[in-house]
């Protein structure tokens, strides 16, 4: 379990999650890529991709 970096909530991540997978906190919606460390699991901003109007 680790706490979203926007509103400190409680986000579960199973232990099988693999680095790079993206994970939404249940409470605020916000999105977030895994990374491992060594003693479990950390969270960083998940990059957006912008809307592609076909300019």
């Amino acid at each position: 379990m680790v706490q979203c970096l926007e509103c400190d909530f409680n986000i579960i991540i199973p232990k099988d999650s693999l680095e790079g997978e993206i994970v939404t906190c249940q409470d605020c919606g916000s999105s977030f890529e895994i990374m491992k460390v060594t003693d479990g699991f950390k969270l960083k901003p998940a990059q957006t991709v912008g809307e592609d109007w076909g300019q």
